[in-house]
């Protein structure tokens, strides 16, 4: 039995996986990070949070976008890999601090914008984290959250929670648009503009990226293929595993 805490469940599972996230095709690109780009156009000499930062795309768009940007995340070896690619790129902006989302080592008020992508699914405790994000932003800052989200339905998001935990055991919830919207609020933001996605997940980098034992892939296959028709119709779970998630960005200003 696993003696680590949850930190370093996520630690182990991304630390020795730095270079794949860098690499992602899937976290690389795509219309939320263009719209995470545009947003920081819009605001001049931003100081911005890549709160849960990973393979560091959203800091590398926020710093191309003419920010200056701190990349925080819980694994050294995910901010060793960033600043390799943000020096390859040229990016002169981007400075790195290593912590949990859940305490956050900035005085208040000294951000105009936190941005998260694809990191607080692995968060011990997503109101904690909202609650420290608050605090670090400006009056009238601006806090953009975009994650895979679970569907409403009990029966969609049974599925989802199983396979993200038989894959990575550092997963914690895929959260409801409605449970996104309750957390924002309490923790004194109000929710804005969203905007819906579906990336496609191809099964076998997906699997890969995580370095998933093969009985844990074999148990999510057959998962898959027990599902009954109405799960397999919303993900669109393919003959080889493949399938789409659901992706949200909510855009958030303070009270």
């Amino acid at each position: 039995m696993s003696a680590r805490d949850h930190s370093g469940h996520v630690v182990d599972q991304f630390g020795a996986q730095a270079a794949a996230y860098v690499t992602s095709v899937v976290h690389a690109a795509g219309a939320d990070l263009d719209r995470i780009g545009a947003l920081v156009r819009g605001m001049p000499d931003a100081r911005v949070l890549d709160l849960g930062c990973g393979g560091g795309h959203v800091a590398f768009a926020a710093a191309a976008a003419g920010a200056a940007v701190t990349a925080y995340d819980l694994s050294d070896e995910m901010l060793a890999a960033v600043t390799v690619e943000a020096g390859r790129r040229g990016l002169d902006r981007i400075d790195t601090r290593q912590g949990a989302a859940e305490a956050l080592p900035f005085p208040d008020a000294a951000f105009d914008a936190v941005l998260t992508r694809y990191s607080a699914h692995h968060w011990r405790d997503v109101p904690a984290a909202l609650a420290e994000a608050r605090r670090v932003l400006k009056p009238g800052g601006l806090l953009v959250v975009c994650d895979i989200v679970a569907p409403e339905e009990p029966l969609l998001d049974t599925h989802l929670q199983a396979v993200e935990l038989l894959r990575d055991p550092s997963h914690v919830r895929d959260y409801r648009v409605s449970e996104w919207r309750r957390m924002l609020e309490t923790a004194g933001f109000i929710p804005g503009d969203t905007a819906a996605y579906r990336p496609r997940m191809e099964f076998a980098s997906w699997i890969a990226r995580m370095r998933t034992p093969e009985v844990n892939t074999a148990a999510i296959r057959a998962l898959q293929a027990a599902a009954p028709v109405e799960v397999t119709a919303h993900f669109m779970i393919e003959a080889d595993g493949s399938f789409l998630l659901d992706s949200v960005l909510i855009e958030a200003r303070p009270l």
